[in-house]
């Protein structure tokens, strides 16, 4: 079953799942999608614009308002165990990433928004298809469910943009210092294109992908789960820490400077002459906090106090100038890749796979968010047919995407299967939802029981 009647097959299941669990019926459902972000990676907290697609996977929550302020939580899948709160007093432990806290973080959310004095509690029952831990934007989803199913709860309406906004801030109270794309191409996305997702202003762009070809997500089957460990945060510091010294070496005002984004704006040049200026100020060796500090006249106290975040404080080196000059190539590549959508030239899908192969070599060797596990899966992507193959999401693990010619795509997903799922009992144990061929998807809606 695929499609609209897989849909209301996974409905009528959560329905009757939320009826054995609550003794009541749903009044309402959430669905908000995963993403796959074809280029672009770990440059949306900088400030640039990035490249996603929804996907097919998602978080489904099925609700009952309640006139208690009481919120009773359960999962689908037994492993994920129930929660009890109280929607005046939410709490979220960001020191354990439990799935419970994600959802709290989006209906946290929505009430500093309107700083809602009483608001309603609800039964909620969430299942998902997205693999978690998996680059897939999994936990971003689950925040964007429960921003708009707190919202529908309470009766209130935002616009999408300012759920985007709302459920990106949201997720930080969990810890971990994201910049929005997850959340953005979640309520923003539209069945049968991709987005380019641009910030401040947020907005968003079609942008057609070539005829004649698919897209492949391969899970690693390595798990990273971004705030359960410190290296997606200390990559946003590393940033952070380059745009001021950067700004400093520039005779900038490096106090109001927190992205490198930010940076090339005030320093009025292109992303090509960042580049260039990268190379001049930073050093490639790692920079202790000692000749951080020294560099921006402060002492460590005021590096950890108001710099650093919280489960960065006790890192002692920092590699800058690989951090920055990743983030100004994969920025770059982002608006060749959708220039070449747009312009579409007789050998675009070679064009596209040498971006995303570059995308790759720039988060395997200068961002170092790649694992072995990746890399392998890259390389075997590729020798399997793949015109571009890269990391997809945080890294370290989690998934790979690849642009594959349409009439290849059977022979590409045999090889792969062969070559990295079945060398492995784990990884052949979870083959058939970790390998799948994928089409942009719609964005987070809301359905009325009737």
């Amino acid at each position: 079953m695929k499609g609209l009647s897989f849909m209301c097959f996974r409905f009528l299941k959560l329905k009757e799942m939320f009826t054995f669990k609550f003794g009541s019926s749903p009044k309402f459902y959430v669905r908000a999608p995963g993403r796959v972000n074809l280029i672009g990676e770990h440059i949306d907290y900088c400030g640039y614009a990035v490249l996603p697609m929804a996907i097919e996977q998602d978080i489904l929550a099925a609700v009952e308002p309640l006139k208690t302020q009481i919120v009773q939580l359960a999962n689908a899948n037994p492993l994920y165990l129930d929660f009890t709160s109280n929607a005046d007093n939410i709490q979220i432990e960001n020191t354990k990433p439990l799935w419970h806290n994600y959802f709290l973080c989006g209906l946290k959310g929505i009430q500093e928004r309107f700083s809602l004095s009483g608001p309603h509690g609800m039964n909620c029952l969430v299942e998902g298809t997205i693999p978690p831990s998996a680059g897939l934007s999994s936990s971003s989803a689950l925040v964007c469910c429960a921003g708009l199913v707190g919202l529908n709860v309470n009766g209130l309406t935002l616009s999408k943009v300012e759920l985007a906004e709302l459920c990106a801030k949201s997720e930080r109270f969990i810890g971990t210092e994201g910049g929005g794309m997850d959340q953005s191409i979640s309520f923003l996305a539209e069945e049968g294109t991709a987005k380019l997702i641009e910030f401040s202003p947020l907005r968003a762009t079609d942008v057609k992908l070539p005829a004649g070809t698919v897209f492949v997500i391969a899970n690693s089957c390595v798990e990273m789960n971004k705030a359960a460990t410190s290296h997606f945060n200390i990559r946003v510091m590393e940033c952070r820490l380059a745009a001021k010294l950067i700004a400093k070496l520039q005779g900038l005002d490096w106090k109001t400077l927190w992205k490198l984004g930010d940076l090339q704006m005030k320093l009025g040049v292109s992303l090509e002459e960042m580049l260039t200026v990268v190379e001049k100020t930073l050093h490639p060796e790692p920079y202790s906090r000692e000749e951080i500090c020294k560099s921006l006249g402060i002492n460590l106290e005021e590096l950890r106090s108001i710099i650093l975040s919280q489960n960065t404080q006790d890192v002692c080196s920092f590699k800058l100038y690989q951090r920055a000059e990743h983030v100004y190539s994969e920025a770059a590549r982002v608006l060749r890749f959708k220039k070449v959508c747009d312009e579409a030239p007789a050998d675009a899908i070679q064009l596209l796979g040498d971006l995303m192969n570059q995308s790759h070599m720039s988060c395997r060797d200068m961002y170092e968010c790649s694992c072995l596990e990746l890399d392998q899966l890259v390389d075997i992507c590729l020798k399997s047919g793949a015109i571009g193959s890269r990391l997809t999401g945080a890294g370290w693990g989690g998934c790979t995407v690849s642009l594959v010619p349409a009439d290849k795509l059977a022979s590409f997903l045999a090889s792969v299967r062969d070559a990295y799922y079945k060398t492995d009992d784990h990884r052949l144990s979870l083959q058939n939802r970790s390998l799948f061929a994928t089409k942009p998807g719609g964005g987070a809606m809301v359905f009325l029981e009737i």
